[in-house]
């Protein structure tokens, strides 16, 4: 029998009570699955904890479902909107387009554009052959014709290519010059390159055009007898501002082209203008055809927008300020946003249903390990309910989506200290690249992956599942152990995703008293970030149960929210650099990177940001002095002796894995009390590269005093106010001892005073003077 294996997804990742959410499920090894609707409540199966808690909720969708084999289109390409036909070009044609390709000798065939089938070897198409050379060819059905340049194209190297091919004579000719310029490509001037190719022959037949083939831009039509037609040999480098004709062009006007001196009207059937449409807000996919016929055309699972182009001056870090120069159109042949999978099936949320975090389980078989899957979604109540709300950190779970860094990061067993635990479903997620990567990854080129979405199979946003490269929980089921508390505790508690927060900004959460964070809410967008703070100001309480948050500036593409965007730049603990005048985002036209160095730290809202990070150990946070003054004094009620969160499934204590510090020179509010610090951490421990202008030995946790998880609290407007734990294993400290255990005491001393009416505990002191025990 096969191996029989089950994954899937949902089309949202929130949704309201009695709204509908979609299914989509793919199987190996079988035609049915057992699925039952389950309220996910902790998610580490740790030894120290309550263990692995779901329940099971009765549902009409419950039972068996029909499964089947789906297959998942993979790469960047564009097809080409062309009813009419008019890029069907039976006569003679021309065809041409700037290319930066980035792996032109990987050994497989890449179409750059044309209008070619596969399988049937019909039409006519300009790619790269698998040896590295640029090529035209048409077929007829049954025979091949190609011209070949005489030279390699050269990696990460800008040229104008183009064909030009004599239907009458048979004649075709080959065009090709390198446009390197002092920035636009990977080597300089100075480089004895030689990047001009022309070549001319004859060719003994001529193209045949079935009705259906599609012109693509990045790829051409294939078809498999299971699966049906897709798009194969796509392309891997950036594309700029290609055209096509239906005549011969002259070595003259393909000089003209090269020199940047191209006109609209110039007889053109199409030219896609890849650097039109760009706003101060970003730009979509949708790639414009300036020509008569206006073929315009929307990337498939996300080109990446842009970039710079054939003509980068250097002189312009943004498409804000130079279009013309931004034309570049990234792809990649491993990409993928959006699986397409047929919906499997649909469900109506009970209007009763508890907000929470829910999953529909699907067993197949022996119904563990890759016979189990987990699809995850969150409920939010159809009105809010409650005055405890937690915020949900998607975009974080988006950004780790599929992470395979105990696979490809050669630096993780250092940072980690300690070797990767890997499983069946790591090693299946790895080994079949149809669900993509995370933003920790790069494409088989090499260029960093900055879009993440949700409708994919996310195998690590699953209940149970253990990081591989440090073997604790991580996002997700590490929110779980937050989740548990909340529930164990017996509070009343509304949950919103970043997704909502996104999409509604304060609306989403003015009517709560409180909101909770989850371990790690890494990755924020400006609308999340500006709601947070107006609910502080207008006097709403956050508790930000984590560390490292609110970090990488982050966007959601407009036309679909569930697809993330983010750029890592020139700071930041980050997984790749994003390259020279690339980093803004598309989705939202603003510059990604630190929301430090956007001027917005994390310790203007939070009171602490990132310091450090480090694994294989957690530590106690010590009771500071700030933390018998009267204002604060009532956090730690109940606690007795100096140390909190000396026990947790995180490496055993309540300070580990990513730390932050109050610093006042990073906009923590003058009046933030500390009310415990952690210390003592490992030399795994080590200092962010943001802090560093010169790196020197020390800056580790046994020497830097800067390494340190710092529990803040400072108030607001209104009797608005931030509690801070900076650390992301507080939460999972939570549930040590059974919910018994002095980070426990602390939490729900602080949403116990938050999720109250009226003024905050310690508020009628304001004199510092004679306030201390």
């Amino acid at each position: 029998m096969a191996e029989q294996k089950i994954f899937g997804y949902a089309n949202k990742i929130s949704v309201k009570q009695g709204e509908t959410i979609t299914f989509h499920v793919n199987a190996d090894g079988a035609d049915f699955a057992e699925a039952k609707l389950v309220q996910l409540v902790h998610g580490d199966n740790h030894k120290d904890g309550p263990g692995y808690i779901e329940r099971e909720i009765d549902h009409p969708a419950n039972g068996r479902w029909a499964v089947k084999k789906q297959f998942t289109q993979l790469g960047n390409f564009i097809p080409i909107d062309d009813p009419r036909g008019r890029l069907r070009m039976d006569g003679s044609l021309s065809m041409f387009a700037f290319v930066w390709p980035t792996m032109p000798d990987k050994g497989k065939r890449q179409t750059i554009m044309g209008r070619w089938d596969s399988r049937t070897n019909e039409g006519f198409a300009l790619g790269i052959n698998p040896q590295g050379y640029l090529e035209f060819w048409v077929g007829n059905g049954s025979e091949v014709d190609y011209v070949t340049a005489e030279l390699p194209l050269i990696s990460k190297v800008w040229y104008l290519v183009g064909v030009s091919f004599d239907h009458e004579t048979g004649e075709a000719t080959l065009y090709q010059e390198g446009v390197l310029n002092r920035y636009n490509s990977l080597v300089g001037p100075v480089v004895p390159y030689d990047y001009t190719s022309h070549v001319r022959t004859t060719f003994r037949f001529r193209q045949k055009n079935a009705n259906s083939t599609p012109f693509v831009i990045g790829g051409a039509r294939d078809n498999h007898e299971m699966r049906g037609d897709f798009i194969n040999d796509l392309y891997s480098g950036k594309i700029d501002r290609p055209g096509i004709a239906a005549r011969c062009m002259t070595r003259q006007e393909f000089d003209s082209i090269r020199a940047g001196e191209i006109s609209h009207a110039s007889g053109l059937t199409a030219y896609w203008d890849t650097s039109a449409g760009y706003t101060e807000s970003g730009i979509t996919s949708l790639v414009v055809d300036a020509g008569p016929h206006k073929l315009d055309g929307v990337g498939v699972n996300h080109p990446v927008r842009g970039m710079t182009g054939w003509n980068w001056s250097g002189r312009n870090d943004s498409f804000r300020l130079a279009p013309h120069e931004y034309g570049g159109i990234e792809f990649h042949a491993d990409a993928v946003t959006d699986c397409r999978w047929d919906a499997t099936k649909s469900l109506q949320i009970p209007a009763d249903l508890k907000s929470g975090a829910y999953a529909i389980r699907l067993r197949i078989g022996p119904g563990k390990g890759l016979s189990e899957e987990y699809i995850v979604f969150f409920v939010r109540p159809a009105k809010p309910t409650a005055k405890l709300c937690f915020l949900v950190p998607t975009a974080t779970y988006l950004a780790y989506g599929n992470e395979s860094l105990s696979f490809d990061a050669q630096i993780i067993q250092p940072m980690t200290g300690q070797p990767p635990v890997v499983t069946d479903i790591d090693i299946e997620t790895y080994e079949h690249g149809e669900f993509g990567l995370s933003t920790y990854n790069d494409f088989e080129d090499g260029a960093g992956i900055c879009f993440s979405s949700y409708k994919r199979p996310l195998i690590n946003m699953r209940p149970k599942y253990r990081m591989s490269s440090m073997n604790i929980t991580w996002a997700f089921p590490a929110d779980l152990s937050i989740i548990a508390w909340i529930d164990n505790q017996g509070y009343e508690c509304d949950f919103v995703t970043d997704e909502d927060l996104h999409r509604e900004g304060l609306d989403a959460i003015r009517h709560y008293n409180c909101v909770v964070t989850g371990t790690h809410p890494e990755y924020v967008s400006e609308r999340m970030l500006d709601a947070q703070e107006d609910f502080v100001a207008g006097g709403g309480r956050i508790i930000y149960a984590g560390g490292n948050g609110y970090y990488w500036c982050v966007g959601f593409t407009p036309e679909d929210h569930a697809c993330m965007e983010v750029r890592k730049l020139d700071s930041g603990m980050r997984a790749w650099q994003a390259k020279p005048g690339e980093h803004y985002l598309t989705s939202t036209g603003e510059k990604s990177g630190l929301w430090r160095n956007r001027g917005r730290a994390p310790q203007k809202l939070l009171g602490v940001g990132m310091i450090s990070e480090g694994f294989e150990t957690s530590a106690p946070y010590r009771k500071m002095p700030d933390a018998y003054h009267r204002t604060v004094e009532w956090i730690t009620d109940g606690i007795e002796g100096e140390i909190i969160g000396d026990a947790g499934l995180a490496y055993g204590a309540a300070a580990g894995i990513e730390l932050d510090r109050y610093d006042l020179n990073l906009g923590t509010p003058p009046h933030t009390k500390i009310v415990a610090s952690s210390g003592g951490h490992s030399d795994n421990y080590v200092l962010v590269t943001e802090e560093i202008l010169y790196a020197h030995a020390g800056m580790v946790g046994s020497i830097d005093y800067r390494i340190r998880a710092d529990m803040t609290y400072y108030t607001s407007w209104n009797n608005g106010a931030v509690f801070s734990t900076g650390s992301i294993a507080f939460g999972q400290a939570l549930p040590a001892n059974n919910f018994n255990n002095s980070a426990s005491k602390v939490m729900k001393n602080v949403v116990d005073a938050f999720i109250k009416d009226g003024p905050l505990p310690g508020g009628r002191w304001t004199l510092e003077e004679k306030q201390w025990r």
